[in-house]
């Protein structure tokens, strides 16, 4: 899916979860896009607008939290659409417990993710293997967290990574030496979101614009 037809349904969950429906944990693959969040700096984009244009990818200013970023295929986007007055309206807990399900997804595949000291996200051997900027609107988290699957990251060439010079990216299938499947690492990312999260898992559900066609 496009990057702002999934910013589209986030919104449309957002509301629907303040009028009192289930949190959502939206599990996306977007189409190439680089977003900038809003602790992007000048010179974390490497390429000119147009440059961009011409490879397929887009660029979005995004209303979140954390730096530049890159997504495409083979990399899992979550957006977790939750109220976070059951967790105090604790922003720096909610990251923590993010970081959390992602570090027991990898444990699930055999691999240890790491957090590192006074960054957001999750590391494997010295690399970032996945990202996270939230947003909250009404005390409801939206956007969310990335995990690199498999090895189709070029777009990540194009910028400074969460801002961060000299950073090295890795992905599921780097660490694996085998791409793992998609669906496996989506099913071990929605019950280890529930236990992190004491949630109850109650089902798929139907995208709305689904209902709607």
């Amino acid at each position: 899916m496009a990057y702002l037809p999934g910013l589209a349904l986030q919104e449309e969950l957002l509301e629907q979860r303040r009028r009192g429906d289930l949190d959502v944990l939206l599990l996306l693959e977007h189409t190439p896009v680089i977003t900038l969040g809003r602790s992007t700096r000048a010179g974390t984009l490497l390429v000119p607008e147009h440059e961009l244009a011409d490879k397929g990818i887009e660029l979005i200013q995004a209303a979140r939290g954390g730096d530049i970023t890159y997504h495409g295929p083979g990399q899992i986007v979550g957006y977790p659409i939750v109220d976070l007055e059951p967790f105090g309206r604790d922003l720096h807990c909610f990251l923590r417990r993010l970081e959390e399900v992602l570090i027991r997804t990898l444990e699930a595949f055999g691999l240890q993710g790491q957090r590192r000291e006074g960054k957001t996200g999750v590391w494997v051997n010295d690399a970032k293997i996945a990202s996270i900027g939230i947003g909250v609107r009404h005390w409801i988290s939206w956007h969310g967290f990335s995990l690199n699957v498999s090895d189709e990251m070029q777009g990540f060439s194009h910028i400074v990574p969460c801002g961060l010079h000299g950073i090295a990216l890795t992905s599921m299938q780097e660490q694996l030496g085998y791409r793992p499947c998609q669906q496996s690492v989506e099913e071990a990312l929605i019950q280890t979101f529930a236990r992190v999260f004491d949630s109850r898992y109650t089902g798929e559900y139907e995208n709305t614009a689904q209902k709607k066609a």
